[in-house]
């Protein structure tokens, strides 16, 4: 569990303890403006293995800062991948069917307010998404969500490493933690740290070597390096800790399939869900950015096509040039090319 953070907060914060619906203790951490909010709330869900503090790089404006301004009520949610909670063997199901739906309870009840928006990243935006298509946050209208949602596509060679090397992974360590790349312990964590560093050269920075690593194949993964400016590339270094191989055991199998898949049982999601029409009245928003290479821009085309299918021109797709995958949130110039373009879809008329 990590509880450092070398982003300071331009807003005043609340923390809010909820329990998940197994019993696991998470939070929201509410966002106080200045002025009271005019608009409804909007809850923003980060993705494997970091916090909600992903939404606040020390950027000059970052999304929390353009929400609040614009009037939203911000909660950012830690569901069970959060690296400031204890580490756990979590699944996209677990976060499905017992963290997002409490953590919607949590908003309405707080607020009084009987709708919400929500900003939804990487796996926080696949477990999410399983929510939503089961019909077990029906308080949420609207679903921006980036990177990855129903239909997960990787680059061949990042498929290839799902398929043959996670299950050898599987076998020597129940988690990947890019904060090898600081302080290394045990022989797994040292012989991947040195085979990391002898072939990610793209920066000096080892943290960011080791999440490129982590969560695919490229040189970076996660952003592109042109994106962030200095203080957000050292920033990241605390960013970034655990995330089990029980995730990536389940993602093989949703790769293969060419959609999610549900594997733990339970009834609230069936083998299917991720196929049969939505069981929600809210339009999705997809986006990504055109160079992302942790998830191709085809995996939100392919669920973008699939949901117009059941609801002709309701939904909308946006592929934003120059951009990679959490680039979109932490850019130096995202404030410019992705925010208003977010604001824009929050503030449309339902």
């Amino acid at each position: 569990m990590r509880t450092d953070s070398t982003s300071p907060s331009r807003h005043a914060e609340q923390v809010v303890p909820f329990v998940a619906g197994d019993g696991r203790p998470l939070n929201l951490v509410h966002i106080l403006g200045e002025r009271a909010p005019d608009k409804g709330p909007v809850v923003l869900v980060h993705g494997a293995g970091v916090r909600a503090n992903i939404f606040r790089a020390p950027v000059e404006q970052t999304l929390v800062d353009t929400l609040v301004t614009a009037g939203y009520d911000v909660w950012l949610e830690n569901w069970r991948a959060s690296i400031d909670l204890e580490p756990n063997a979590w699944t996209l199901d677990q976060a499905a069917v017992h963290d997002h739906p409490k953590a919607i309870q949590t908003i309405v009840r707080e607020t009084g307010r009987d709708e919400v928006k929500a900003i939804i990243h990487c796996q926080g935006s696949t477990s999410f998404m399983l929510s939503a298509v089961a019909g077990l946050v029906p308080q949420v209208k609207v679903i921006i969500s980036n990177a990855v949602s129903l239909h997960p596509r990787v680059p061949r060679s990042a498929g290839w490493k799902a398929r043959y090397a996670v299950p050898v992974m599987a076998r020597l360590t129940d988690y990947l933690d890019p904060q090898w790349g600081l302080e290394a312990k045990g022989a797994v964590a040292r012989a991947i740290t040195l085979l990391v560093k002898a072939t990610h050269r793209e920066c000096d920075n080892t943290v960011c070597r080791l999440a490129s690593f982590t969560y695919g194949t490229g040189f970076p993964t996660l952003w592109r390096h042109e994106n962030l400016n200095p203080q957000t590339h050292e920033w990241l270094k605390h960013e970034f800790a655990q995330v089990p191989l029980t995730f990536f055991q389940q993602m093989a199998q949703c790769l293969r399939a060419g959609r999610l898949v549900p594997v733990e049982g339970y009834r609230e999601l069936p083998e299917d869900v991720a196929e049969r029409p939505p069981e929600t009245d809210a339009r999705f928003v997809l986006i990504t950015g055109a160079l992302n290479r942790c998830f191709l821009p085809e995996s939100q085309r392919r669920t973008y096509e699939q949901l117009s299918r059941h609801r002709p021109g309701h939904h909308a797709l946006h592929v934003i040039p120059g951009y990679g995958h959490l680039d979109i949130f932490m850019g130096q110039n995202a404030a410019r090319d992705v925010f208003p373009l977010i604001q824009a879809e929050l503030d449309r008329p339902v």
